[in-house]
């Protein structure tokens, strides 16, 4: 039986730096309540307004007219000023009675168009305008959290990352903060929960928290040190290994692949298939990428292998996440739909910025199950920390749905590069990473110090044409703002 295995280690600070207490600017606690909170619900009742009850609802079904989905509007337009610092903003809905006892997983996405409470249902969004998409105008997932069946218990979200981006104003003149919850889980008559709306007494209604202010007057602030870097270019290499280092003449020779890895004089390296004293290579691979690495830069790289799980046919599906400066925190999960198969993931800080790193490798046989694995990849991703670039071999060329699936949250970097005229490769190559473009590095929509600079495929073939892989090696050039 598959199982998921999700590991926290414990943050590095006390290794990483010195504290101390500094005065700072002070905090304010900004508190919404009214939430212009509405149902919507598809099938018969798609023209059917619910702006008025006393509760909103979720439920995951196949039968559109039992779909429903909760839809609410905090004035952050009027109550922040524009570029107000966000330290934190939290959402938090109260369960109501009536709701089925079956524990879920809902989802906060954006909602990129404006509504009315009192005219908005499945189909439209005020008094004669539809939603461009039935059910509402959805924009990037910003946050997953579980709901039980117990009346009073509470449901938060983190959506710091959104109110943000909305208060730098990031998605134009319209700084309200509109969220739409959604239960993406499997149809089901128990997924059914009633949520106190803002027509509800005012201890339980939906409520936005924002902390805003650059600290508090007492402060614990870190004394510069290796954990964090002052640069603003952050450069992020993704390569499938072919085992560890198996080139295509069949030889295994992990030196020749580190010298790749340092010509492309990359910050943070993502490596699939990588192994630790299993298949061909037999050797303690993600140490043996160290030392090579830090022989051959003179610096110190810090390690994070996700290993692969299940018997001998699982070899080859371990994860190694390496970086020039410390993590703050890593943890390792081991995807439910074929258990073999994980993510790594890391975070650092650089340019006084939190980036999370995730690295994961999807089914070479399946497109199924890729669409599967990358659903649970995203909902994994969904509820870590901005900002947050997820890679690794997906298998799937850009046309895919699986593919489909990340590009809901995430933008491509390569293609963005693409774009704007800084995606490069060489002679016969458009991207293609193996046969066809396989290989991604993916930035979420919700990243708010994030852009694309550039992005590059490189050709690693030597005099023969021997290459060090059976894959290519992307890279992307990000920005840290």
């Amino acid at each position: 039986m598959n199982v998921l295995k999700l590991r926290r280690l414990a943050p590095l600070a006390a290794a990483c730096f010195a504290a101390a207490v500094v005065p700072v600017a002070a905090q304010t606690t900004l508190t919404l309540t009214s939430g212009n909170a509405t149902t919507l619900r598809g099938g018969a009742y798609a023209s059917t307004n619910y702006g008025n009850d006393s509760i909103v609802e979720t439920r995951a079904s196949d039968d559109p007219s039992y779909e429903r989905r909760t839809l609410l509007k905090f004035d952050t337009q009027n109550t922040t000023e524009t570029n107000t610092p966000i330290q934190s903003a939290t959402l938090t809905l109260t369960v109501a009675s009536g709701s089925n006892s079956q524990s879920r997983q809902l989802t906060a996405y954006q909602v990129i168009s404006s509504y009315d409470q009192d005219a908005a249902t499945w189909t439209s969004r005020k008094s004669g305008t539809n939603w461009s998409s039935a059910g509402g105008d959805l924009g990037a997932r910003y946050a997953v959290a579980t709901v039980t069946g117990t009346a009073g218990s509470k449901v938060v979200f983190d959506v710091t990352a959104l109110v943000k981006a909305i208060v730098r104003g990031d998605f134009g003149s319209s700084r309200y903060t509109r969220l739409m919850i959604v239960d993406d889980g499997g149809s089901s008559r128990d997924s059914y929960k009633a949520l106190h709306s803002d027509e509800a007494a005012e201890s339980v209604r939906p409520t936005l928290k924002i902390v805003t202010g650059t600290g508090t007057t007492s402060e614990v602030t870190p004394a510069p040190t290796s954990t964090t870097t002052s640069g603003t270019t952050l450069r992020v290499l993704e390569w499938n290994t072919h085992h560890g280092g198996f080139g295509t003449d069949g030889k295994y020779n992990p030196d020749r692949l580190a010298t790749w890895i340092v010509k492309m004089k990359p910050d943070v390296v993502l490596l699939n298939e990588i192994e630790k004293y299993t298949g061909w290579g037999n050797q303690d691979q993600p140490n043996v990428y160290k030392n090579l690495l830090q022989t051959k830069t003179g610096k110190t790289w810090y390690i994070h292998f996700a290993q692969e799980f299940g018997d001998w046919s699982s070899r080859g599906k371990g994860n190694l996440i390496l970086s020039t400066v410390p993590f703050s925190s890593t943890d390792e999960y081991e995807l439910v739909h074929y258990g073999d198969r994980s993510i790594a993931e890391a975070t650092i800080t650089w340019n006084s910025r939190k980036i999370t790193f995730l690295l994961t490798h999807l089914d070479p046989d399946s497109k199924s199950l890729r669409l599967t694995q990358a659903t649970e990849v995203t909902t994994y991703a969904a509820a870590q920390p901005e900002n947050k670039i997820v890679a690794g071999d997906m298998n799937a060329w850009p046309d895919q749905t699986s593919i489909a699936q990340y590009n809901k949250y995430f933008y491509d970097s390569w293609s963005v590069a693409l774009g704007k005229g800084t995606a490069t490769a060489f002679s016969g190559n458009e991207g293609q990473t193996k046969n066809g473009r396989i290989d991604y590095i993916f930035y979420s929509k919700g990243s708010p110090d994030l852009r694309v600079r550039s992005s590059q495929v490189y050709d690693t073939r030597d005099s023969n044409g021997v290459m060090p892989s059976d894959h290519r090696p992307v890279l992307t050039t990000f920005e840290v703002r």
